[in-house]
């Protein structure tokens, strides 16, 4: 059987469940919770001596539960490097515990770093895996479920259009584009997450296959994850992402910071197309897929800055040095950088 009739079939199992009809409205506490991410950086890049203030976000989500089977989100981002986006819009059904049916528009399960919010991410930019190897929000539905062996184990599977966020209204489609994650909190702070996706941009489907594991006790965080890409009928080069990285939180007494935190990560890519055609830089169907993003490794190092406030705030300092291959033409904001980005959560 074929993962797309595991998911139709698990999606009609859930359907078919039912709902308890008791009223339960009065013990769930509706009140609508409100959050929010600001990040402000601003970046020099060291060998074209050129710099620059951003708004990277400044998110706003509101979400709560109706009942205690029914809860939703909305999340919108006012300022995505200058572009308002609509991110998270979603109902959530709990019919039993553990297990959950989720539609409209969200982040595939997919990876470990490209579906961390901006808040929890460890550097001021992110991997090449979580920004463009594996970077994907639809509009679709998805089923988890959660449960223990010993220890916690969630699996995630989803089926989306396709259509990204903007081309929702007029799009038809019988191409199914799917994702699955599966999550092992293994005791004593390690885990495994692996995760497969299947994605169609334009006419050649693209296979993803993801493998990762962390280690998060005693304020450290290590963790690494390798990202395999497979363009179908071999029209482009199978594309490799690593993303490998450590941080140490060093508590501080008497001070301003609560914390400081070291961290260092190494990350690569090889050749990498979005699986879209193109003719003279264009999109285009008389094309073919071309290279969005050369090869290139990058070495990250820098601190971070913890202040406890009623309000969660970062300050991060990042150095960023890349590594490109001969022939490679680097975008205006992949070179050598340094980066000052001040992070608020409320």
């Amino acid at each position: 059987m074929d993962v797309k009739s595991l998911l139709l079939m698990a999606f009609a199992m859930l359907a078919a469940m039912p709902i308890s009809a008791e009223d339960d409205s009065d013990k769930v506490d509706r009140t609508p919770k409100v959050h929010g991410t600001i990040r402000g950086k601003y970046e020099y890049q060291t060998e074209e001596g050129e710099g620059r203030f951003q708004v990277r976000n400044a998110r706003v989500s509101l979400d709560g539960d109706l009942t205690k089977v029914v809860s939703y989100k909305v999340e919108i981002d006012l300022s995505d490097e200058g572009q308002i986006k609509m991110l998270d819009t979603y109902t959530r059904l709990k019919p039993v515990r553990g297990l959950d049916f989720t539609i409209g528009q969200m982040r595939a399960p997919f990876t470990i770093d490209a579906h961390r919010s901006p808040h929890l991410q460890y550097f001021a930019n992110r991997s090449f895996i979580a920004k463009q190897v594996g970077n994907v929000r639809d509009v679709g539905a998805t089923v988890g479920y959660s449960f223990n062996v010993g220890f916690p184990i969630i699996l995630q599977a989803g089926m989306f259009n396709g259509s990204g966020l903007t081309d929702q209204k007029d799009f038809w489609t019988n191409n199914v584009n799917f994702s699955a994650k599966a999550q092992f909190f293994f005791p004593r702070g390690f885990n495994l997450t692996l995760s497969t996706q299947k994605i169609k941009p334009d006419n050649v489907s693209v296979m993803m296959y993801d493998a990762g594991a962390y280690y998060h006790a005693h304020g450290w965080h290590a963790e690494v994850e390798y990202l395999y890409k497979h363009y179908g009928h071999n029209a482009f080069d199978a594309v490799h992402a690593l993303d490998a990285f450590v941080s140490y939180d060093i508590p501080l007494r008497k001070c301003f910071f609560t914390k400081i935190s070291p961290v260092l990560r190494y990350d690569y890519m090889s050749d990498h197309s979005d699986g879209k055609r193109y003719v003279d830089g264009e999109e285009d169907t008389a094309g073919s897929l071309v290279i969005n993003d050369y090869q290139r490794s990058r070495i990250t190092g820098g601190l971070t800055f913890s202040l406890d406030l009623p309000f969660v705030s970062d300050i991060r300092l990042n150095y960023e040095k890349y590594f490109y291959r001969d022939g490679a033409m680097p975008k205006p904001s992949e070179r050598d950088k340094i980066v000052v980005e001040f992070m608020t959560r409320f």
